[in-house]
């Protein structure tokens, strides 16, 4: 076990403030509790929402994994978010979000923490082959507007073995377990969206 969890809750407006004129957490929302983020997103989004909300929760109820599963979200231990976007691109091409976020989750993990995780397609980021992060990415056509996607992400930031449901202690891991040493989930936070921003303007084009 870790010692106790640092009091490192999120805080969206910091969050907010240290990502400046970006587009993707031009507006950050930290909720405590949904079923999960990308339903909250979905029931705050409208015909005028712009790109680039994230809405975060410190748990999730019912956070979505690839084909149904269930994505196990321990409350407070880590980055459980979804980010509102409007690619400039055909329903087809949704893989290319994945491809993206799953990217930049490695490449942002590699940047921080000097680990080497890996990327198991199509939306698995994984450390010494255990899951770290996965991707879910649901697309929406919209008439007479670029489609809407939400990108539902989770980062297995400061959990220990026992945290997880006994199945998947053997095919789970957290950053903290492969540093040995908690992390400070709002600074992870900031790293992760800064990359998940400018690697997004690069790849879709947003100025």
């Amino acid at each position: 076990m870790f010692p106790a969890e640092m009091s490192d809750r999120l805080v969206g407006d910091e969050l907010q403030a240290d990502l400046g004129s970006a587009v993707i957490g031009r507006e950050i929302i930290v909720l405590e509790q949904t079923s999960s983020t990308s339903d909250a997103i979905l029931q705050i989004s409208n015909a005028d929402s712009k790109e680039g909300v994230v809405v975060f929760a410190e748990h999730q109820t019912a956070g979505r994994g690839q084909r149904g599963n269930r994505w196990e979200s321990a409350a407070g231990k880590g980055l459980w978010f979804s980010v509102l976007l409007r690619p400039r691109i055909d329903l087809p091409s949704s893989p290319q979000l994945t491809a993206w976020a799953a990217e930049a989750i490695s490449g942002a993990i590699e940047n921080e923490f000097s680990l080497t995780p890996t990327i198991k397609l199509p939306n698995d980021v994984q450390i010494d082959g255990r899951k770290v992060a996965g991707v879910l990415v649901e697309m929406r056509a919209q008439k007479n507007a670029p489609h809407l996607a939400i990108a539902g992400i989770g980062v297995n930031v400061n959990q220990s073995r026992e945290d997880f449901p006994t199945e998947l202690q053997s095919r789970a891991i957290s950053l903290a377990m492969a540093l040995g040493e908690q992390v400070d989930r709002q600074k992870f936070a900031i790293a992760l969206l800064r990359k998940l921003d400018r690697t997004y303007r690069e790849l879709f084009g947003k100025s």
